[in-house]
């Protein structure tokens, strides 16, 4: 039984309120400049959850306009260079909040000064959580006061919030660390309860072993799952234009903090383009940095968007991109048979186990100890040049939300489009000439792609083989298919 002296001011885990049919949905807030943080994210209303898209958007790789028309109730596309005979299903309002909530564990996580990491406390009291209490007290967390991790367990997905509080105390070693958390089938709608798990950390610190909140989070939010299911782990979505309304206002957002993607691209600058073409080749990926790690599962996330596409049937054959978010060294068995990912850690062994990734970042420093795939590393004028529009284009939206007062365009939408319009005309090029009486790839074809007819060569080779397009390449009298 909960008392209500007990749950009153803690369970505040309903962050996003149902629609009120009798009120205009309120305008986003501005971008925030700053690092996407736990914090911001807590701070900003939950009323403005629920938020009308642009009404009109700016972005194109290779041309100068490219319009999407956005109404507050419907999307319909006006794009430049895509297919208007695909099908663009109309996505309402109500539609956004059609995911349901599923959580499948809540738990609390401690660092024992004998013991270890281990798992305090969870419901219910028979899921299997081995491994938890490493993914969701990230290594070296010790050396900070607080963070946020996204993970992947089995096939779940979890969302913890880590807190270190300095006690007097010493059995615990001046220190006393907890994370708390949740588990999910989709990460799609974890960020909802970043901010109760947030004061929950707290409270665990202040209240060891008060769990009354956690229990009546748990009854309300607890998943009714099917008694089997068929395994699989929800993979990065596949993003049509009549989704974008859905998927990034803001199901698709792991969490909701203003300016993160703005602020993914600013971190790498012009290596995002070499980033893109590794994530498009469906390599595996794990970015390394030292805690806090929060902001670098922004990065995973990020990275997996740089993938969009909206035609139809391409992708089908080729590897899902899965998000790990954070990993640790408990997770090197599951990496070893994963063809395609995108993770983050907090450890560097991982640099020395070669066998488990493609390509390894450490801060901004991108790098392959693979020779085939050493050419990609190099920027060539052609990525440059995109790079300069996607930053012009950026200055322009800046531009107009501070002259114009346009407070309904935001980064996020500018720069997921633009990729997934870069992406689209590839595929669209390809399928052409693969359908085309002679199926030849020429260099104006490539510069018609937005890329380097000499510079791309290799990544284009990569591209046919790992998506089995048919077409032979021809450039400066070299041709191979």
């Amino acid at each position: 039984m909960v008392e209500q002296s007990d749950r009153a001011p803690l369970l505040d885990w309903e962050e996003i309120p149902p629609p009120d049919q009798n009120q205009a949905a309120l305008p986003p807030p501005e971008p925030q400049q700053e690092e996407c943080t736990a914090a911001e994210k807590s701070s900003q209303p939950a009323g403005r959850r629920i938020t009308a898209v642009p009404t009109a958007v700016t972005y194109s790789p290779t041309r100068n306009v490219t319009a999407v028309v956005v109404s507050r109730d419907r999307i319909r596309p006006d794009l430049v260079g895509i297919d208007r005979n695909l099908a663009f299903p109309s996505i309402t309002a109500r539609d956004q909040w059609e995911e349901k909530d599923q959580i499948v564990a809540v738990f609390v996580v401690t660092f024992d000064t004998r013991s270890g990491n281990m798992v305090e406390w969870c419901l219910p009291h028979d899921i299997n959580l081995d491994g938890v209490e490493f993914k969701s007290m990230a290594s070296g967390s010790h050396r900070i006061t607080s963070d946020f991790i996204y993970f992947r367990k089995g096939n779940y997905f979890g969302l913890a919030c880590f807190a270190n509080m300095p006690v007097e105390s010493e059995l615990e070693r001046g220190a006393r660390m907890k994370s708390v958390g949740i588990l999910s089938p989709s990460y799609t709608l974890l960020y909802r309860y970043m901010h109760f798990l947030e004061n929950q950390v707290r409270h665990q610190l202040q209240c060891p072993g008060q769990y009354s909140p956690l229990e009546a989070f748990y009854e309300d939010k607890k998943a009714v799952l099917p008694p089997t299911g068929n395994g699989l782990v929800t993979s990065c979505p596949t993003w049509t234009v009549a989704s974008i309304n859905r998927c990034m206002h803001p199901e698709m957002k792991i969490t909701h903090p203003a300016g993160c993607m703005s602020q993914f691209i600013q971190f790498f600058g012009e290596q995002i383009m070499v980033l893109w073409k590794f994530v498009l080749l469906r390599k595996r990926i794990v970015i390394f940095s030292p805690p806090p790690i929060g902001v670098v599962c922004y990065r995973v996330y990020c990275c997996c968007c740089l993938a969009n596409v909206s035609i139809p049937g391409i992708g089908v054959s080729v590897p899902e991109l899965r998000p790990f978010f954070y990993i640790n060294i408990a997770d090197i068995n599951a990496l070893e048979t994963e063809l395609s990912y995108v993770a983050c850690t907090t450890e560097k062994i991982f640099e020395d186990k070669k066998g488990l990734y493609d390509v390894y970042i450490d801060n901004q420093n991108v790098k392959s100890h693979r020779s085939h795939l050493q050419p990609l590393l190099r920027l060539n004028a052609a990525d440059k040049e995109k790079y300069r529009k996607l930053s012009e284009q950026r200055q322009m939206l800046l531009y107009s939300q501070e002259v114009d007062e346009d407070c309904t365009s935001n980064e996020e939408d500018l720069f997921i489009l633009f990729f997934m319009e870069l992406n689209n005309r590839i595929f669209q090029t390809l399928s052409e000439v693969a359908g085309s009486a002679d199926p030849t790839l020429t260099a104006d074809h490539v510069r018609a792609m937005g890329l380097d007819p000499q510079g791309d060569r290799s990544f284009l080779l990569d591209l046919l083989d790992v998506y089995g397009i048919d077409v032979g390449l021809v450039i400066d009298n070299l041709c191979c298919s």
